[in-house]
């Protein structure tokens, strides 16, 4: 009976531990996702050189 009752307890650990990691990894996916859109949203555009200066006449 004790063995059953280890085997049970060690597979709720099991099942605990792959749910923590499960749960890492998503937590890592939704960083890289967050990393990834912000890229784009960071880029400035080039001002041209018409703009910083006066026509002369």
């Amino acid at each position: 009976m004790i063995q059953y009752e280890l085997q049970k307890a060690h597979a709720a650990e099991l099942t605990r531990r792959a749910e923590a990691e499960r749960l890492a990894g998503q937590a890592r996916e939704a960083r890289r996702a967050a990393r990834r859109s912000g890229r784009h949203d960071t880029q400035r555009t080039v001002r041209s050189l018409r703009d910083l200066f006066v026509h002369a006449a």
